[in-house]
């Protein structure tokens, strides 16, 4: 059978395999978070300019819509009014559905970008 020395050698080089195969692990790892983590920057960057545009249009919206219900209504002071109190419960019903409109899509997200394994 094996000798003593053929049984050091074949654990020595079992081993340095073992210790290859960890560091490559390590490296693995190390790209998937790199790469989870690019994704999830990138995600929240374009999250980030599509609100701010979309504030700038909804900005100009409001004023066009005010603009245009002035004559409508009688006096531009009104119109804006208006606008403002729509906007304020726009601002109410988000703080109310917050749960359901933005933690849980945020938390579906991250978990599916962590959690799930690539196929």
């Amino acid at each position: 059978m094996f000798t003593n020395n053929q049984n050091a050698e074949s654990f020595q080089q079992l081993f340095e395999e073992g210790k290859k195969y960890l560091k490559l692990q390590e490296e693995y790892i190390k790209i998937e978070v790199t790469e989870k983590l690019v994704i999830l920057l990138s995600t929240f960057i374009l999250l980030l300019i599509v609100l701010i545009l979309g504030m700038v249009a909804l900005f100009y919206l409001s004023f066009t819509v005010a603009y245009l219900l002035a004559p409508v209504i009688g006096s531009l002071m009104a119109s804006f009014g208006i606008i403002a109190i729509i906007h304020t419960i726009l601002i109410i019903a988000v703080i109310t559905l917050r749960k359901r409109i933005v933690f849980n899509p945020i938390a579906k997200f991250i978990a599916k970008l962590f959690l799930e394994n690539e196929q």
